[in-house]
């Protein structure tokens, strides 16, 4: 079984629970503004990779990883779906935490079964407003929606990450909103906001893609409290 992997970081600790392993997939059916990663949107590009040989690397790192496990992140992991259950499944057999960072944006007909085999979704999602969701990522809420509504129908652990956008998700009413929404669901044991930041604006330029926000400031410390208060984390 074969897939395209942009790169990996051998020791991970902000992607899941514990020390991990993050596989970051090549491939993105997205186009978000504030991508940092742009290099890894195109399918069938990056490394070339057996499901034998990741795992074989994945399991030099066993000793350091077990308590904590393997993240699958992108691009979008989804998008290469039979070789990400592969992997899933060759982890979980040598008792491996896993984990898919995604933003829900395949179809749950091809997305359900491997979802059900991961231990745990970090899910983003990126606003509930349906008019910003295309200008933000140039596709449509719906299948981010049912992801998350696939999760709490058959029990699945969910961090949400939410990317905070001055001026588009940085707004007190959509964060409110957002925060009221999510709240019917048990399934979500985190909320993790993350500040927008320019460190892969760089890469737009590279790659000859116009940059939309090169005015848009980072996030001030007091914009940060009150998302956190709206959401109540820490």
């Amino acid at each position: 079984m074969e897939g395209y992997i942009h790169s990996v970081e051998t020791f991970g600790a902000v992607d899941g629970p514990g020390l991990r392993y993050v596989v970051f997939f090549q491939g993105c059916p997205l186009r978000c503004l504030y991508c940092h990663n742009p290099d890894s949107w195109k399918m069938a590009e990056g490394e070339k990779k057996t499901d034998t040989e990741l795992l074989s690397d994945i399991l030099e790192y066993k000793s350091f990883i077990k308590r904590g496990g393997v993240t699958f992140s992108g691009g979008e992991p989804l998008a290469q779906p039979t070789f990400l259950l592969s992997l899933i499944r060759k982890c979980k057999k040598h008792g491996l935490h896993t984990a898919i960072d995604t933003a829900g944006s395949i179809p749950l007909e091809i997305s359900r079964s491997i979802i059900s085999e991961a231990d745990m979704l970090l899910l983003d999602i990126k606003t509930l407003d349906e008019a910003l969701y295309p200008e933000l990522t140039g596709q449509t809420i719906h299948n981010n929606l049912e992801t998350l509504d696939f999760c709490e129908e058959i029990g699945k652990p969910v961090w949400i990450r939410h990317v905070l956008v001055p001026g588009y998700t940085l707004v007190e009413e959509r964060m409110k909103k957002l925060a009221a929404y999510l709240k019917k669901y048990s399934c979500i044991q985190k909320v993790e906001l993350l500040p927008f930041h320019k460190l892969g604006e760089y890469k737009w330029e590279q790659l000859g893609h116009p940059y939309k926000l090169l005015d848009v400031p980072v996030p001030t410390e007091e914009e940060m409290a009150l998302a956190k208060k709206i959401f109540e984390v820490e």
